[in-house]
């Protein structure tokens, strides 16, 4: 199995609902995200994904969240924007991108310090 990823960032602010912490107050962040494909066979030029098509793939799905409180976009407006959750949406987001392409989402990783981050895989 051949795994690519990118790694992108993007600023937004957010709190934790009923966290009973300091992250309970609306606090920004730098998050890091980085996605992976997978795949079991390299195209004829030898390479699994492009990693420039992956980026493309990822920049509007950042944009949406960029500069955002974060508890104001839906489905953070439902539910706690916690890394884990910032996570699984990127990835549902994501994964229709990649129907028919060779390739599987395999992970999302979201780092909201350089010392934590959260990784969701099916």
């Amino acid at each position: 199995m051949y795994m690519v990823s990118v790694e992108r960032e993007f600023d937004a602010a957010h709190y934790l609902r009923d966290y009973g912490g300091r992250c309970e107050n609306l606090h920004g962040h730098r998050f890091r995200v980085v996605v992976t494909v997978a795949g079991s066979r390299l195209n004829r030029i030898g390479i699994v994904y492009d990693f420039t098509e992956l980026k493309r793939r990822l920049e509007p799905v950042l944009a949406r969240l960029d500069h955002k409180c974060l508890n104001e976009v839906p489905p953070f407006d439902r539910i706690n924007p916690s890394s884990e959750n910032i996570a699984r949406t990127i990835y549902r987001w994501l994964k229709p991108h990649f129907r028919g392409a060779g390739v599987t989402l395999a992970s999302v990783e979201v780092w909201e310090s350089p010392q934590s981050r959260a990784v969701y895989s099916p």
